[in-house]
């Protein structure tokens, strides 16, 4: 019965392939997208931006919101 649910799988192994290697690549962007060091990293070139007045405040204000929700979540 092994043999012959490998053969009969065998034709879906690239898809398996593929639906594996997604997996891998959204975890690590999820890994990215929230860690802390990252996050810190960004709320200190948004405090650099509104300083050189790069950015308006409500901007800085709204980013530094997004990435604090970001550091959260993180963190539940």
């Amino acid at each position: 019965m092994g043999l012959l649910t490998g053969l009969l799988g065998l034709p879906l192994a690239p898809v398996r392939g593929v639906l594996w290697l997604a997996e891998q690549i959204r975890d690590h962007a999820e890994e990215q997208y929230y860690d802390p060091v990252r996050i810190r990293a960004h709320l200190e070139r948004v405090d650099e931006a509104r300083r050189a007045g790069e950015i308006s405040e409500e901007e800085a204000a709204e980013l530094e919101n997004e990435l604090l929700q970001r550091l959260m979540v993180r963190r539940q």
